[in-house]
């Protein structure tokens, strides 16, 4: 999966290091904030490992450019944001090595105050693209209710019709224990995103207490894992994530989920 070493668009190259997102990148060059090689950088610039980038001055440095930014593999806890902003310093991508990269991307990042399976990278040029494989993969969260789910609720879950118009891909709901008002559930599903299945579920009137994503496209949150942990994916895993939904991958693992 090594890179092109050829010229490529400004904006492209700065979303690979992980310096900005391409959207970004073109608002910094329309306001004049790039420059290559002393002058200022235009919308369809394209550079290479040779050039001297700037941004407001200071040399952004592309020694990282020819190496492979991983994929982490997160278990975040509930509550803790993902990724830092100037209101909320405190994250767990603050918490990674600076080896792993300079500014991370989130794929198909779950709300603040869930937790659970979180995919991050500093590679924009791939997080793009696993952010579309994602869309078609199984995605599996583990619900705790207070109080068990009643038939009308089951059936308005598996309908999966949100506000927009538009309806997810429930595929199954299962009972996976729990006594009195704390109830466990695991919901199987296409593509859905975290936000979207809390829609789900708030339109159900469901009383919510946990909601963890314990399983994305083929990769698991695996028990041994504690919250606040990560590891980076293999590259088999990553070109898994890549693939079409059901085409397998060789070698590749298939470890238990976590509660």
């Amino acid at each position: 999966m090594a890179h092109e070493q050829e010229p490529e668009r400004l904006q492209k190259l700065l979303s690979r290091l992980g310096v900005a997102s391409r959207r970004e990148a073109e608002q910094w060059i329309r306001a004049g904030r790039l420059s290559i090689n002393g002058r200022a950088a235009v919308l369809g610039d394209r550079v290479d490992a040779s050039d001297q980038l700037r941004l407001d001055g200071r040399l952004i440095r592309q020694a990282h450019a020819a190496r492979e930014l991983p994929v982490l593999l997160c278990h975040r806890s509930p509550g803790l944001p993902l990724l830092s902003t100037p209101a909320d310093p405190e994250s767990f991508a603050a918490q990674l090595p600076r080896r792993t990269g300079p500014r991370f991307m989130s794929i198909s990042p779950l709300p603040q105050v869930d937790g659970g399976l979180e995919l991050l990278t500093a590679d924009g040029a791939l997080a793009a693209r696993l952010q579309r494989a994602v869309r078609a993969h199984p995605v599996v969260y583990s619900l705790r209710s207070r109080g068990e789910l009643s038939a009308e609720q089951h059936a308005g879950i598996m309908g999966g019709q949100l506000d927009r118009g538009t309806a997810l891909k429930v595929v199954r709901i299962d009972g996976a224990g729990g006594s009195g008002s704390n109830r466990w559930y695991q919901i199987d599903t296409i593509g859905a995103s975290g936000n979207d299945l809390r829609q789900l579920l708030e339109r159900q009137a469901v009383a919510v207490s946990r909601l963890m994503r314990v399983r994305l496209g083929p990769l698991q949150l695996e028990r041994s894992m504690p919250r606040g942990r990560w590891r980076e994916l293999l590259p088999a895993e990553i070109e898994s994530l890549l693939k079409p939904a059901g085409e397998p991958t060789p070698g590749a693992d298939n470890p238990g989920s976590a509660r």
